[in-house]
């Protein structure tokens, strides 16, 4: 039930939850709870990216990527920010740009480092585990 699950992410996201603004983004993007509405989208994008959610980094970034070659450099730091989080769409956006110069070369190297540290720090015996049982199940 959508409208229940927005009244509950509504609330979660009024409290300071960033996956229930990043989740909130979603249903206006897709109209999941009327119309869509691409200024509540971003709104809830923006406040999740704020809280530290990495795929709302890379989502602000496509957006600023699609107004236009004016605001590249705003999507490539919403993807350098995202890459730091150890977002793999954010890190292949900039992987994607650096061939067609929007992304120097010294700046994907910072972002690989950051985004390799990211994904270390991530890493533990249980989330092995986790991940090996998720495989199983085909999660």
């Amino acid at each position: 039930e959508f409208d229940t699950a927005f009244q509950y992410l509504t609330k979660a996201a009024e409290l300071g939850d960033i996956v229930a603004h990043y989740l909130l983004s979603v249903m206006h993007k897709n109209g999941e709870v009327g119309e869509k509405d691409e200024i509540k989208r971003v709104y809830h994008l923006e406040e999740a990216a704020i809280g530290g959610h990495p795929e709302a980094r890379y989502e602000l970034g496509m957006i600023e990527f699609g107004i236009g070659m004016e605001r590249m450099d705003r999507a490539i730091k919403h993807w350098m920010i995202g890459a730091n989080l150890g977002d793999e769409q954010s890190l292949t956006a900039l992987k994607l740009g650096y061939p067609t110069g929007f992304v120097m070369k010294k700046d994907l190297a910072a972002a690989l480092r950051a985004y390799q540290a990211a994904v270390d720090g991530m890493k533990s015996p249980d989330r092995e585990v986790a991940a090996e049982i998720a495989k199983q199940e085909n999660y």
